[in-house]
């Protein structure tokens, strides 16, 4: 069964996966965590506050003979919408209570104050200057975000967090976001892993209102620290659960030094910004070539070749200097 499956799927003793849908999305479904908790429930991420992906939540809590107001409580891996609007959206009507990573504060603070220029000063400084128009007339066709975002009840730093019958361990892994938590079940050997280790992809990295100076430096780091742990069952936010987080988190590690030297070839090869840069290296397994890539992930590829450009020059194997607003690499 394919995991994007909808349904209600029991991952380990009381512990149940429930996959959300995403619109338009070609990750195309979240996974939900909902752990039973003496009378009630307490679910890790929530999903995006949308019709179709409530309803299926919906059917997944009453297979569990449950419902909307048997969840005491989101602990939420990150900002993103397909992690905290549902959480935000289900409070509004039952008061249940919201928790996420203290470090995405800076980046939730943006999104209230209807703030999203940086994005553009972004694209600029990656030598992108020509997405710039598209990218704002895509913003501008997309309804205000900010309504679907609030605070939450609780701000999340590293700290152990008693539920009836298991304790989850908070551990902040910046990378994908700068206020990524993971929950860690020692007891049980389970990692709910939100967006920072998955089994099929490697998680966009420092795409967010508030991008940190290395989000690729913190990712790696972060990446060491879970791979720090004992060997844990993974259960990530888009993926099938699988037996090892420590595999997986090997392969990030190695994917990621493979797209550095990459990155260190191209602009060897003449590459200056993290947009000629991109526009080189290829893309998704296939290797797709970056024109044949939509908007999004253009903007998404550059980012991620001005984060990978970054640690090179951290690691003096490369120098920048800005100009002119543009950040230009040589060797």
């Amino acid at each position: 069964m394919e995991w994007t499956e909808p349904g209600v799927f029991e991952v380990a003793p009381g512990v149940h996966r429930i996959p959300l849908p995403l619109p338009n999305d070609g990750l195309r479904t979240v996974n939900a965590y909902a752990i039973e908790d003496g009378s009630g429930l307490v679910l890790v991420d929530s999903g995006w506050a949308l019709a179709e992906a409530e309803t299926a939540l919906e059917s997944a809590l009453a297979a569990l003979g449950r419902d909307f107001s048997d969840i005491r409580r989101f602990l939420v891996t990150h900002v993103h919408r397909d992690h905290y609007t549902m959480a935000i959206s289900l409070r509004r009507r039952f008061g249940t209570r919201v928790a996420l990573g203290l470090g995405e504060q800076p980046s939730l603070n943006r999104v209230l104050a209807r703030s999203r220029d940086e994005r553009f000063a972004d694209l600029v400084s990656w030598g992108a200057s020509e997405l710039v128009p598209k990218w704002r007339a895509a913003w501008s066709a997309v309804r205000d975000e900010e309504l679907d975002y609030e605070e939450p009840d609780e701000w999340l730093t590293e700290s152990d967090l008693g539920l009836e019958k298991r304790v989850l361990h908070v551990l902040p892994t910046p990378g994908h976001t700068r206020g990524h938590v993971v929950f860690v079940d020692s007891e049980s050997s389970l990692l709910f892993a939100g967006d920072h280790v998955l089994p099929h992809i490697t998680p966009s990295i420092g795409f967010e209102p508030v991008r940190p100076e290395l989000p690729l430096g913190d990712y790696l780091d972060s990446l060491r620290l879970v791979r720090s742990y004992p060997d844990l069952r993974l259960l990530p936010a888009h993926g099938p659960v699988t037996d090892s987080s420590h595999a997986r988190v090997d392969e990030l590690l190695a994917h990621h030094e493979e797209r550095l030297a990459a990155s260190l070839a191209a602009i060897g090869a003449g590459t200056s910004t993290a947009h000629e840069t991109a526009r080189r290296l290829g893309w998704t397994r296939r290797q797709r070539r970056f024109a044949e890539l939509d908007l999004f992930n253009q903007v998404l590829a550059t980012g991620e070749t001005a984060a990978h450009l970054d640690v090179l020059v951290r690691r003096g194997l490369l120098t920048a200097v800005d100009a002119d607003g543009v950040r230009r690499y040589s060797a």
